[in-house]
């Protein structure tokens, strides 16, 4: 095949620092002239991949197949020996480190903007990923982003598109391509984690009690789902539903909430199932809802890590550690201290885990964003979340009780051991940048003050006070390579042990989004009645004085959060 680099002349776009999971902007902002071509040259200006083998995946969103032959005619212009690509274009997330993991890949270029919406008109988003199969750490994207800064050309190969849909061995000019299938490998990974024949032994002896309910929300997992939970597990057609991957994932917000996943809570009320489940666009988050019983994400974690090292076939040799993202309730940290094992808060970004994991000081891990995940990757894993959880349900039913353990019992036999952090996240977004600054502002000077420490707050409807204990802005000293992030979070703690966390968010595509975290945690003595109250109404007063000593409606000029998980 003939080939010819060409050298495009270009100009820098202000703004293409890619934030904690990469660059997402609006489509049309990617279609600008050069804009995209820009990026991705910038990328391989930070990376030494020529003779490399890089991966390339995505959610399959709006404007994805357009880019990805935009990556293979720089990647290739600029030296890389060889893609892997998932067929179509798909690939998800967790699937995307695996391969790279598996395959010994120099790293890989994912198309997606995770859990927000697709198409024309909304968003779109390219994250790098290194040899370890997790995203880039903040020195790697740094570099990206002072390259954009100065780009004056990219080089580029003209060749006409290859056909994503064959799979299969081809070359693109000098570089070879093998598009594989989006969905193999994965499925045999989660195979070599869980215990598939408990599994299909107690779907199958329950069928009539025990439904089963996965929603892809036309994200990239739709696929994931079928191959492993119809064609594995045994279970109907009707167990998986919004399972074809579609560039506007359906018109929806592929985000696996109570808001957003309404869907699948509806379903699950309406028609008595006991387990459904949902993932998001690109496949790394994840919601457990089975009828009348929400799992926060926090939880989660928390009950996987619990019953991983006896349940869970994994984790026999196991569990080296925990963790949590800093905004994530403090629930596993009572697991682990009750099983003896090291438990670390870290910053917002699932790099500051991979770091862990490579050191081996971590197995298990969770961010209150719906994200969960293991060591056996380095990306957060919404469908890994999901199995563990039927594999940890099959092994508490194993003995055929004469009342089967459902997600409800589950939860209450874990808040009778560690008791219960009452967790709530409050979303407002695309807010006024300048308010949502005014407000960080606001805080960070009752920090550098200390104005708030012993105050009193009361609230009006609950008549509950809370005194403040200290203010504090979260800084993290990764303890594997000493790098030191600051700013992660700014923290208002209670001497109850509530917490209140404010952080700006830096995953939308416009605007600015502001998130509050509120969590009180109720111990295993206050009996059954406080630990099964709503969520709502055990953080009532705590929510009612983070809003006062924050000003936060003031600020930002909205008197209801967006979102609230």
């Amino acid at each position: 095949m003939s080939f010819q680099v060409k050298k495009i002349s270009t100009k820098p776009y202000d703004g293409q620092k890619p934030g904690t999971s990469g660059l997402r902007k609006r489509v049309k902002v990617f279609q600008q002239e050069h804009y995209t071509e820009n990026f991705i040259q910038a990328i391989f200006d930070s990376i030494d991949a020529k003779d490399q083998t890089l991966v390339i995946g995505g959610d399959g969103r709006f404007f994805s197949p357009e880019t990805v032959q935009t990556i293979l005619r720089i990647g290739s212009a600029n030296g890389v020996a060889k893609f892997i690509i998932g067929q179509n274009a798909i690939l998800s997330t967790p699937a995307a480190s695996n391969i790279i993991r598996k395959f010994k890949a120099y790293g890989g270029i994912l198309l997606t903007a995770s859990h927000n919406p697709g198409g024309p008109d909304n968003d779109f988003g390219i994250k790098y990923n290194v040899s370890n199969g997790g995203p880039a750490p903040e020195n790697v994207t740094d570099k990206i982003f002072e390259k954009t800064k100065t780009i004056s050309s990219y080089k580029v190969i003209d060749l006409p598109p290859l056909d994503l849909a064959k799979l299969g061995n081809f070359e693109f000019g000098p570089s070879k391509v093998e598009i594989i299938d989006s969905v193999k490998d994965y499925v045999e990974l989660l195979e070599a984690i869980f215990d598939f024949k408990l599994i299909k032994s107690f779907l199958q002896a329950n069928q009539a009690k025990f439904k089963v309910l996965f929603d892809g929300m036309h994200g990239v997992t739709g696929p994931y789902g079928r191959a492993i939970f119809v064609d594995k597990l045994g279970l109907p057609a009707s167990s998986v539903q919004n399972a074809t991957p579609l560039p506007d994932f359906g018109g929806g917000h592929p985000d696996p909430n109570l808001t957003y996943a309404h869907e699948l809570v509806e379903r699950v009320e309406a028609d008595d199932i006991a387990f459904g489940a949902a993932s998001d666009g690109d496949g790394d988050r994840n919601m457990i809802y089975g009828k009348g019983a929400f799992v926060t994400p926090s939880d989660s974690v928390a009950i996987i890590a619990d019953w991983a090292e006896e349940a869970i076939p994994y984790f026999k040799n196991g569990v080296k550690g925990v963790a949590r993202s800093m905004p994530t309730s403090k629930q596993i940290e009572y697991v682990a201290k009750k099983k003896g094992l090291s438990c670390y808060e870290v910053p917002t970004g699932w790099k500051f885990f991979g770091n862990l994991m490579d050191a081996g000081k971590l197995s298990i891990c969770g961010e209150e964003s719906f994200g969960t995940g293991s060591d056996h990757i380095r990306e957060k894993d919404g469908v890994w979340a999901i199995v563990a959880w039927l594999n940890i349900l099959a092994f508490a039913n194993r003995d055929s009780p004469s009342q089967l353990v459902g997600i409800k019992e589950l939860l209450q036999k874990h808040y009778e051991v560690y008791g219960r952090s009452f967790f709530s996240r409050y979303d407002y977004e695309e807010v006024s940048s300048e308010g949502a600054q005014k407000l960080v502002d606001n805080i960070n000077a009752h920090i550098t003050q200390g104005s708030l420490k012993s105050t009193q707050h009361a609230s009006k409807s609950t008549g509950q006070s809370f005194a403040v204990a200290e203010t504090l802005n979260f800084d993290y000293t990764d303890p594997v390579d000493g790098s030191v992030s600051r700013n992660q979070g700014q923290i208002i703690r209670f001497e109850d042990g509530s917490r209140v966390v404010f952080r700006l968010s830096g995953t939308g595509s416009q605007g600015a989004t502001v998130r509050m975290y509120v969590e009180r945690y109720v111990a295993p003595s206050a009996g059954a009645v406080e630990l099964g109250r709503d969520t709502a109404e055990g953080l009532k007063g705590l929510i009612e004085v983070a809003l006062e000593i924050s000003k936060l409606k003031e600020f930002l000029g909205r008197e209801k959060p967006t979102v609230i998980t």
